[in-house]
């Protein structure tokens, strides 16, 4: 049995203690500088394999002695993006496998050269975007000779919005509005360059749906860094409902709210409310050359709550619960296979749509089920399935 130490017990780190321990092959420690939110959670789960921890993960000695009095194998952290460098630093000081959900670009940067040598698999920016989103978008670069644009959108909606801004809180506020303040990675005529969040606003129709999409940071993760030399366009954006990007930009640019960012959490938390009603959307489209012909290949999935464990979650605790704990697994089932800085392209799609725990992207696939068997459009102009590459 595995033993994993997961360090927040929010909207995410509830869905992933339960899914690992649910799943009978971990032993999980849930901790929470508030000691009473993790023993709700672990009272909610009702497992013996679940067990609750007052920590502030924030006390480099508290860390360290949680971690020595109770060995693991990995530390999970789902804390705001600002505490995990000193988490990956006692997770190597620990010699264990260390895996984030962070958006944050220098955090990331942090981690890779924390990971420098390191026998364990140190794998930050797992979930969703960063996480899942790069893992579908290296399948599909993946089928093609040559590349000329990849396009990441992600996004994370109410069904039935009400409010002016079209949105509710569905995950962190800190890191919706690190995403939507911070410069975005993007790649423009072969060059990587920094983009201005909620800029570059488009607009994309799915299934009879309008949705707008626009810059926000963190999302493209290691890609542009991974592919930067073979392709001459590639971007993430967040997709909304339209008209969210002009409210934002009221309030974080016009209103100078990007600098006062602990009054705009309070404004987001105070008016926008949280929902249980939510979809998310996954959509890349690759363009390129195969054999000659220039094709494009699109992967495009829809995830909406769930009932885990007898109890409904929202489609964005599954699709980033979902997804950090199939890396999770793969790498601590691997015997060896990942080890020091791992980039979520390092997974294979159809590894971790097989897996019993990434296998919640495709049980939420709207009106078609997307599974393992993922049809693309094949090279010789006949379908194939993502399992023959």
């Amino acid at each position: 049995m595995h033993k994993v130490l997961i360090l927040g017990a929010g909207k995410i780190g509830a869905l992933i203690s339960g899914l690992l321990a649910e799943s009978g092959s971990y032993f999980v420690h849930l901790a929470d500088v508030s000691g009473a939110a993790a023993e709700s959670v672990v009272k909610a789960h009702g497992l013996k394999n679940l067990q609750a921890h007052a920590l502030d993960a924030a006390d480099a000695k508290a860390l360290d002695a949680q971690l020595r009095d109770h060995p693991v194998d990995a530390v999970i952290s789902g804390l705001p993006f600002y505490c995990n460098v000193a988490v990956a630093e006692a997770a190597r000081r620990a010699g264990i496998h260390y895996f984030d959900l962070t958006e944050d670009v220098e955090v990331t940067r942090a981690v890779r050269k924390i990971a420098e040598g390191s026998a364990q698999a140190f794998v930050p920016q797992s979930g969703l975007a960063p996480g899942f989103i790069s893992i579908a978008a290296n399948e599909l670069i993946g089928h093609f000779d040559e590349l000329r644009t990849v396009k990441l959108r992600v996004g994370a909606l109410p069904q039935h919005p009400h409010n002016v801004l079209k949105y509710s809180l569905t995950w962190s506020t800190e890191g919706l509005i690190n995403e939507y303040g911070n410069p975005c990675e993007a790649i423009v005529d072969g060059r990587l360059i920094e983009a201005a969040p909620l800029e570059g606003l488009e607009e994309i129709e799915l299934d009879g749906t309008l949705y707008e999409a626009f810059n926000t940071s963190g999302g493209l993760g290691s890609l542009g860094e991974t592919y930067g030399t073979r392709v001459k366009n590639m971007d993430y954006k967040t997709m909304r409902y339209p008209g969210h990007c002009e409210q934002m930009r009221l309030l974080m640019n016009d209103l100078k709210l990007n600098h006062d960012r602990g009054t705009l959490k309070r404004i987001l938390e105070n008016a926008v409310p949280q929902t249980l009603q939510d979809v998310v959307i996954v959509y890349v489209a690759v363009t390129g050359t195969q054999d000659g012909d220039l094709r494009e290949e699109s992967y495009v999935n829809k995830v909406y709550p769930q009932m885990i464990a007898g109890r409904l979650w929202s489609a964005i605790q599954v699709t980033t619960a979902s997804g950090i704990t199939a890396v999770v697994d793969l790498v601590l089932n691997g015997k060896g296979k990942y080890k020091g800085f791992v980039r979520q392209e390092d997974f294979r799609l159809l590894d971790v749509l097989e897996n019993r725990f990434g296998k919640h992207y495709a049980s939420g696939a709207a009106g078609k089920e997307i599974s393992a068997q993922m049809v693309v459009s094949g090279r010789t102009g006949h379908q194939r399935t993502a399992r023959a590459r």
